[in-house]
């Protein structure tokens, strides 16, 4: 089988998908809309796309499942800082004096996602 989307249940599909979008630089499909109940944001392959869906409860409790974002182009701090002007919130900082570390942010309807160091980082 083949993962083909990670589907994120919310208030709001297309504000919650171009809030990612802007996240990730992924495009939200042509074929969505403000207003739709369905909205993908695609990924490039072979990745997952996200796909979001209306749903009338609210967000209640703690995520079963979150996404740990590695960046590719900035630090790990500019990327939180980056996410946090585009409409995140920080939710638990767990970085170390040493550099180590992530941290676990909110997107506009509260669903956590973390942050963590990117390769150089690592690497150094």
């Amino acid at each position: 089988m083949i993962l083909r989307h990670v589907t994120i249940d919310c208030a709001e599909p297309y504000e919650l998908a171009r809030f990612w979008s802007a996240v990730t630089g992924w495009a939200v499909s042509d074929e969505d809309a403000p207003g739709d109940a369905e909205v993908l944001l695609e990924s490039p392959a072979p990745v997952p796309g996200l796909l979001f869906i209306r749903v009338p409860e609210g967000k209640t409790v703690k995520n079963r499942v979150h996404f740990d974002w590695m960046p590719t182009e900035r630090t790990r701090d500019a990327e939180v800082e980056r996410v946090i002007a585009l409409g995140a919130s920080v939710f638990e900082d767990h970085r170390a004096a040493d550099g180590r570390g992530w941290v676990t942010l909110l997107d506009p309807e509260g669903n956590e996602f973390c942050v963590e160091r990117g390769e150089g980082e690592r690497a150094g």
